[in-house]
């Protein structure tokens, strides 16, 4: 049994901040989380965090299988939303054009090909502000259980759903619904104006009553502080049920964007985010994300060792870039990192 210390209380939290030892207890599942509590684990340090990460990691799952999850823009750009890090806005004078949705023979196609390439969960993103019910919802939730037929997860990320349409996705065999929260509420308007941070709570609340698994994560890299980092984690740790997954994404400025001269997020602090996420949500799959072709292959692999245990596998991400699908397998194959089978 792996131990980690004792952070459960403001008194322990102090002890760390003195430097002292603290007792130690087996990992717990907790939904009562302070951004102190948080902050005592995120700032402990590196090599300290990422050695109790992965003592968590093992205590959990217990190997070093990856899965591999495909990403594909079913329906890109004209989004009316103002996220300020997205060049799909409508708002933002981008290099993104607005392309209608794709045929669902089309999807299945790509569907098909990620499948042989080895990918187990096939994401379907389109840039909408919400579900409207009729013909291109319909075509989505064929597309759904196209996916689920190939023997993959289905998972899609499409805006705002009310309860109806998230039955809907459930009853066409849905695995995941992909709703990210971005940062901290504190944060968050300084991001995005045309949605709060409440409606995504709500959407996040209407998948997960509908018995869809939620993939929840957010973004480092938009001007937030450490204290944005540990909101965002510990919002995420604090719902009623851990996400099924926590995507983990490092901004990609592009030009146009109001985010587009942001500086880049150092690997460390990926590594920190996705330890500091391991150790809170001890059962969620930790998903390396966005972002991921910036790090080298050995800052890759400590994300791993941290307890990042899925990643976006293929080389495009909606319309940023993302490592050769070669790449990716020769890296896994030298660390002697396993895919993880379908869990469908």
């Amino acid at each position: 049994m792996t131990l980690q210390p004792d952070f459960s209380t403001r008194e322990a939290t102090l002890k760390h901040e003195r430097g002292e030892v603290l007792p130690m207890k087996k990992p717990a599942i907790r939904h009562d989380w302070t951004r102190e509590e948080v902050l005592a684990i995120h700032d402990q340090p590196l090599l300290d965090l990422v050695y109790q990460a992965a003592g968590v990691h093992r205590e959990y799952f217990g190997d070093n299988k990856v899965q591999l999850c495909s990403l594909l823009s079913i329906k890109t750009g004209g989004c009316p939303e103002d996220c300020g890090y997205c060049p799909q806005s409508a708002r933002h004078p981008t290099a993104v054009k607005a392309e209608p949705l794709m045929d669902v023979d089309a999807v299945l196609h790509s569907a098909r090909t990620a499948r042989d390439a080895g990918a187990t969960r096939f994401c379907m993103g389109a840039a909408w502000r919400h579900v409207k019910d009729g013909r291109s919802f319909d075509r989505v939730l064929e597309m759904v259980r196209g996916v689920k037929g190939l023997g993959m997860e289905a998972c899609v990320t499409l805006g705002m759903i009310n309860a109806s349409q998230a039955k809907r996705l459930k009853e066409a065999g849905l695995t995941s619904y992909n709703h990210n929260l971005d940062t901290s509420p504190e944060h968050y308007a300084k991001v995005i104006s045309t949605r709060t941070y409440e409606e995504r709570l709500d959407t996040i609340k209407n998948v997960r009553e509908a018995g869809i698994e939620v993939c929840c994560g957010g973004i480092l890299g938009l001007g937030e502080t450490e204290r944005d980092r540990a909101g965002l984690l510990m919002t995420l740790a604090n719902l009623p049920e851990h996400p099924g997954s926590v995507p983990i994404n490092a901004l990609v400025a592009v030009t146009g964007t109001p985010l587009e001269n942001e500086k880049g997020v150092k690997s460390t602090e990926l590594v920190r985010a996705v330890a500091t996420a391991r150790i809170m949500m001890p059962k969620s799959m930790v998903r390396l994300s966005a972002g991921r072709q910036s790090l080298n292959e050995e800052a890759q692999l400590l994300c791993f060792m941290a307890g990042a245990n899925s990643i976006f596998y293929g080389e495009k991400l909606l319309t940023t870039a993302n490592p050769e699908l070669a790449a990716d397998r020769e890296m896994m194959e030298r660390a002697g990192v396993e895919a993880l089978a379908p869990r469908v």
